[in-house]
């Protein structure tokens, strides 16, 4: 088995029941604080609320993506608009094990993870300790984007 983690946040309809649903759909075993935070790369757009959900997976990281993908689809998620922009659910593998990967359409960890304060933060809550794959530890990255 290996621990996965997966960023949950939703900006539309009833934002906090579609995040805890998504958590249960995936099979998360420990769910982050739900915080409410700013939109990131669009900012006309309503507010997120954001969380990381902890899971044990035996799925390979493609499969474990094609599952989130198949959540966000059964809670409503549609691709139209502007990247980055308002949506009812969005489902991020953040972190799969200690796992590095590149490949079309896949990359772990999230590329962008170490940019973001509502994934940091919430991931330091349900693991301080945590070293990044290939970005060292997540209290390092966590206090250079708090410092900036």
């Amino acid at each position: 088995m290996t621990v996965a983690y997966v960023g949950l946040g939703a900006n539309l309809g009833d934002r906090d029941a579609s995040i805890r649903r998504a958590a249960e759909l995936v099979g998360a075993r420990r769910v982050s604080t739900v915080r409410e935070t700013e939109p990131w790369g669009y900012a006309d757009q309503p507010r997120f609320l954001n969380a990381v959900a902890e899971l044990e997976t035996d799925e390979a990281p493609r499969a474990l993506l094609d599952r989130l993908l198949e959540v966000e689809r059964a809670l409503g998620r549609t691709r139209e608009g502007p990247r980055y922009g308002p949506r009812t659910i969005d489902l991020d593998l953040l972190l799969y094990g200690d796992l590095e990967l590149d490949e079309p359409g896949l990359t772990v960890p999230h590329p962008r993870l170490h940019e973001r304060l509502f994934v940091l933060e919430p991931l330091a809550e349900l693991a301080p300790e945590l070293v990044v794959p290939g970005r060292g530890p997540l209290k390092a990255l966590l206090s250079r984007l708090q410092s900036a």
